[in-house]
């Protein structure tokens, strides 16, 4: 991991956790949620690998109702694709199955915009290091791709967040996040030689269903049974 997100996760935490600077100006946040991902450009269609999410964030008010937030979370992505078929390619069986696991630690940096203290909407860009990977074809009856070609330690992405009071200070929080550039390019030759190699550039494609909760947020007007 280098030096710039060590800093980032550092600072994130610092003003997430600590009350004493809370207080004074950053509010901190906590969010845990689930993934639906899958990597276009791969050849598998679907938001059919569920991950894991996980994060802090340090919540910065510039106006009334306009805040800027850094958070570090921890995003697992991929794709998936269950056996389609059966087949034998020199004397080994496949079946289409592909199995495509990616975590990363992100920091994430939006804009928000809040409207009657109960929707939140915003964007932004997030960087993420590849900390982990895992690609399996066939139920491994082939090597995979990566030990040919292994998958960017950055992915830089793009996301739009909206977020709905739930309660007091927890908000349910929808997000899309797409990578702008690619992650990997990958070669698909067909094992029967009957079509040309074709040449992919491969991007991650999220989508994010969350819990946050804002530590030390001001009170607000709207009533618990509104």
């Amino acid at each position: 991991m280098n030096l710039l997100i060590r800093h980032l996760i550092l600072f994130t935490l610092l003003f997430a956790l600590s009350p004493s600077l809370s207080a004074q100006r950053f509010l901190g946040a906590v969010a845990g949620g689930m993934n639906l991902t899958q990597v276009d450009g791969d050849e598998v269609v679907g938001y059919k690998r569920v991950g894991g999410h996980l994060g802090l964030g340090a919540i910065l008010p510039i106006k009334k109702k306009w805040d800027i937030t850094l958070e570090t979370v921890f995003n697992q992505k991929g794709a998936y694709e269950g056996a389609q078929y059966r087949d034998s390619l020199y004397g080994t069986v496949i079946n289409g199955k592909y199995d495509l696991r990616l975590n990363y630690v992100e920091v994430p940096l939006t804009a928000h915009f809040t409207d009657r203290e109960r929707f939140t909407v915003g964007g932004g860009f997030a960087y993420g290091r590849l900390v982990s990977s895992e690609e399996v074809e066939h139920d491994g009856a082939l090597l995979p791709y990566s030990d040919t070609v292994a998958f960017k330690k950055n992915d830089y992405s793009v996301l739009i967040d909206l977020q709905v009071r739930i309660w007091k200070s927890l908000k349910f929080n929808f997000r899309y996040e797409y990578s702008m550039v690619p992650i990997r390019e990958r070669v698909y030759i067909d094992p029967y030689g009957i079509k040309d190699p074709n040449t992919r550039k491969q991007y991650n494609n999220m989508l994010t269903f969350r819990m946050v909760y804002v530590i030390n947020e001001p009170g607000t007007t709207l009533s618990n049974d509104q």
